[in-house]
């Protein structure tokens, strides 16, 4: 019974093709026929008409032969491109690494993102030229031993550091009738970027509940005091409410905080539409912290545009990051005696014919060592633990402003050196002129 899938090549003698049969057996009598007219006609002899149809048969099975492997080569051949070239256009489009190696482990090919990943490697080379991970390796060779799957952590450092989840997998060819493995398949999936978010996961945990539990258990502390030694002490009550009440705000400002990082990341995919002039945000914001200052022995000085500048934000948000910059100043660079408040209207830097508000906030306090400043808008991150607790901060204001200038498609650039104070500037898109 012949198989439905099976494509049989032209020239087959299967009764598939009973055309072609019967065209055989016509030549085949027509051989007959002339030999035996040649015969009748005296131009031969029987040896000689047995000669001629043996040699016309034999030409006609050799005719059928080659039209035969033609028929399997045009099959076959363009079957085998056709597949070739559809698997590296599959590996092409795998954004992940992915490596075929055969039984030697030498690469039989590899995608982009492989060759980005090792520079080093070359189709007909050992993988162990360009991959230098013993556990890698060894796990090729127990999948071509077991021929089970393998998982395999693979990490490397330079020039950046990354982790990979390898899976080593057996590579199956199609034999005669049968199966074969010819290699294996190894299959890179970063998980750097989870391994990242799961570390500031833990540490943001670890943080909040260490920022939470600190005030908590001087409040417990101190109403265990007043219960008991304290009791009947009217000044002992009195410093002990009061040092309460300020823990207890403390803890207030770190929850108030962290609702609002929380509300910001939740909106963060959404533009703000509302058109806000941004000197007119600065002015009461300045206002505010003025009387403050002065305590401090701090100035503020504002300078402003003599035109509003216009953006699309979010009035409340904007506000925040305003009153985050101004506060950090006043609390952090007092010695310096001055904070610098300005807005400004500039050319946009992006070689585009629209331009940027900027507003910028400078101290001139101790400064801040070049080290700390890529960690600054990092939750929980201080430069001095102890002064900024004792300032009343929550390290939070920074990593607030650096998701609000981000929600509004804005940068936030923050430049120091030790002893020359720190200047922070925001940059925001200016709305679209409406006249």
């Amino acid at each position: 019974m012949t198989d439905p899938g099976e494509i049989r090549p032209e020239g087959s003698f299967s009764g598939a093709n009973p055309l072609r049969m019967a065209a055989f057996r016509g030549a085949l009598l027509a051989c007959l026929l002339l030999s035996l007219v040649a015969l009748w006609r005296g131009y031969g002899d029987i040896w000689f008409v047995v000669g001629a149809i043996s040699a016309i048969a034999l030409s006609l099975v050799l005719s059928h032969r080659q039209r035969q492997r033609l028929g399997q080569a045009l099959q076959t051949r363009p079957k085998s491109s056709a597949r070739s070239g559809m698997a590296e256009a599959v590996l092409a489009h795998i954004p992940d690494p992915v490596i075929l190696v055969d039984r030697r482990a030498v690469i039989l090919e590899a995608n982009k993102a492989a060759y980005l990943l090792l520079p080093g490697l070359k189709v007909g080379h050992p993988l162990s030229f360009a991959l230098r991970s013993p556990d890698v390796l060894d796990g090729i060779e127990e999948v071509l031993e077991v021929t089970t799957p393998l998982r395999i952590e693979y990490s490397e450092r330079i020039p950046t550091e990354r982790t990979f989840e390898v899976h080593i997998g057996p590579l199956h060819t199609e034999g005669p009738g049968v199966a074969v493995q010819s290699g294996v398949v190894l299959f890179f999936r970063d998980l750097t970027s989870a391994r990242r978010l799961e570390a500031m996961r833990a540490d943001f945990v670890a943080n909040a509940s260490h920022e939470l539990r600190t005030p908590l258990a001087s409040l417990l502390g101190f109403i265990e005091t007043l219960q008991g030694p304290a009791k009947d002490d009217p000044k002992a009550r009195e410093r002990f409410l009061e040092i309460m009440r300020l823990q207890a705000q403390r803890m207030r400002r770190l929850i108030d905080d962290l609702l609002s990082l929380s509300r910001i990341e939740m909106r963060a995919h959404v533009s703000p539409t509302q058109i806000v002039d941004l000197g007119s945000l600065v002015v009461p914001m300045v206002e505010t912290f003025s009387p403050r200052a002065k305590e401090r022995g701090v100035e503020i000085r504002m300078a402003l545009p003599s035109r509003p500048v216009l953006v699309l934000g979010d009035r409340d948000e904007l506000l925040r990051v305003i009153e985050n910059l101004i506060e950090n100043a006043v609390k952090y660079g007092e010695s310096g005696g001055a904070v610098d408040v300005t807005v400004e209207s500039v050319e946009a830097d992006d070689n585009s014919k629209g331009r940027s508000a900027v507003f910028s906030v400078r101290d001139y306090g101790p400064g801040i060592a070049p080290e700390h400043l890529p960690r600054l808008t990092e939750r929980f991150y201080r430069v001095d633990v102890a002064e900024s607790r004792d300032k009343g901060g929550t390290g939070l204001g920074l990593a607030i402003v650096k998701h609000i200038v981000n929600r509004h498609r804005g940068q936030l650039d923050i430049t120091s050196e030790p002893g020359q104070g720190a200047r922070f500037n925001v940059t925001l898109p200016e709305a679209p002129s409406t006249g």
